[in-house]
């Protein structure tokens, strides 16, 4: 087993590649975006209070987005690392990788969880909660901040069993994940009279399962890739982590970027609309997040393909993953842009039985993905500058979207149309802008690209690379 697994990366056919690794990760990606939308459906036909339940957890994802944030800080580029350092066949340093983002994720979800509690009500507060919603977002999240070390670990870890070869273990962790939630949120929620502090009791806990056996897999000492059995996990390699958390870095400022951007979004939906405004957006993002989740699962399945080649100097297959890769997410974002166009209101019908909240979602869907295909080729071209080690192109192409052109169009247009009609359309506008400057970039990167033959050094090209 030892170097089976990873070498089948450079040598099966790229499309027979993408269906075995990019299949599993949108399955598992696609649960785990159910995952969220269950939560959100369950809470928002908790009685008397469903509507402003849903609002109040639309206040967390600010928060959540920070957490995640620095979860994708350490597991992103760690991940990354190893699928680049088993393509070198360097198994050694590939173990220290994985025993340094075990450390990091401790820490780091330590520190969120000791933050966040220590300052809830003033945080939550100022990512737009209200009197009438702060009490759900409390629930919520006090919940989810004190097991956030669980969450880090249980999602970076799950990365590193996808790079490493074993993109089918990933998924079926995630189904049993998503699976035991669906069954635990109504027994917690209703059953036992929770509310919303269930929803997030049985999040914590289904990862909590999930990471008993993805720790119990790591430890294996005949895996190519491994855990020591001492106390030598919890060493930090400081060269390997700062090299690890540069890579990292690209996704941890889009998801932080994302929290600021959320910030605004509610303060402005809640001016202009009040608080069901921003549970129209909380219902309008699960249900545009579930495509964006099947869009990461075919970026998950490309990490291990492309990382892989371009450490073995395999350039040919490079580009023919990425080009594949971006027509499926295309694909995918047109079938998300049909469903938001042509049937709004059956699917909002699912989240909420609030006929006021409900048509303004539905409007707020239909408005806010007019530009949605062309979403998934700005997201597959920024996460190929990741897999590359490319960390300046993907930061900025990661930032430029939210921070460059969404801000700026949720600050102008509100006050322009003196409604949240603003918000909404703010969103088409900033992704056609940033599928522009994406496009310039993957040009460029492709013709890089073919002027490598396979074997070459990617330094003889400079910085243009």
């Amino acid at each position: 087993m030892a170097g089976s697994i990873p070498t089948e990366l450079g040598v099966k056919p790229v499309n027979q590649l993408i269906r075995q690794y990019a299949v599993p990760g949108i399955i598992a990606m696609t649960a785990s975006s159910l995952y969220n939308m269950v939560d959100s459906i369950y809470i928002g036909h908790i009685a008397d209070v469903g509507s402003l339940a849903i609002s109040g957890l639309a206040v967390t994802f600010p928060l959540m987005n920070i957490s995640t944030a620095f979860g994708t800080l350490v597991g992103v580029g760690a991940a990354t690392m190893i699928s680049v350092l088993l393509g070198q066949k360097n198994y050694a340093v590939a173990n220290k990788v994985l025993s340094n983002e075990v450390t990091l994720n401790i820490i780091t979800g330590l520190v969120f969880t000791f933050v966040s509690l220590m300052w809830m009500d003033p945080i939550l507060r100022f990512f737009g909660a209200t009197e009438a919603t702060l009490p759900f977002a409390r629930q919520y999240m006090t919940v989810i901040a004190i097991g956030n070390a669980v969450t880090h670990l249980y999602f970076g870890l799950n990365s590193v069993i996808r790079s490493s070869g074993n993109p089918k273990i990933a998924m079926g962790l995630t189904l049993f994940t998503v699976i035991s939630n669906a069954i635990l949120d109504p027994i917690f929620i209703f059953t036992l009279g929770m509310g919303i502090r269930g929803a997030a009791l049985a999040t914590v806990l289904c990862q909590f399962m999930s990471l008993c056996y993805t720790m119990w897999f790591f430890l294996d000492q005949d895996k190519f890739l491994h855990l020591p059995r001492s106390r030598k996990i919890f060493r930090i390699d400081w060269r390997i982590a700062k090299d690890s958390l540069a890579i990292g870095m690209g996704p941890f400022l889009m998801n932080l970027a994302s929290c600021i951007v959320v910030l605004f979004i509610n303060q402005q939906l809640v001016k202009w609309g009040g608080d069901l405004a921003l549970g129209a957006y909380g219902i309008v993002n699960r249900i545009s997040f579930l495509f964006v989740m099947i869009i990461m699962g075919f970026n998950q399945g490309m990490q291990p393909i492309a990382g892989y080649n371009y450490g073995a100097r395999q350039f040919a297959r490079v580009r023919e993953v990425y080009v594949k890769t971006a027509g499926w997410a295309t694909l995918v974002c047109l079938l998300g842009f049909f469903i938001s166009e042509a049937v709004p209101g059956l699917t909002v019908s699912i989240f909420t039985p609030d006929p006021v909240l409900h048509d303004m979602a539905a409007r707020g869907l239909r408005m806010m993905n007019l530009a949605f295909p062309i979403v998934g080729f700005q997201m597959v071209t920024t996460n190929l500058f990741q897999c590359l080690g490319m960390v300046n192109k993907s930061i900025f192409l990661s930032l430029s979207r939210q921070l460059l052109f969404l801000l700026p169009c949720i600050y102008i247009l509100p006050p322009l149309l003196e409604s949240e009609t603003g918000v909404w359309y703010s969103f088409p506008i900033s992704d056609t802008i940033a599928a522009i400057v994406t496009a310039f970039f993957a040009v460029g990167l492709l013709r890089n690209l073919g002027r490598l033959k396979d074997g070459d050094d990617p330094a003889i090209l400079g910085s243009k690379i």
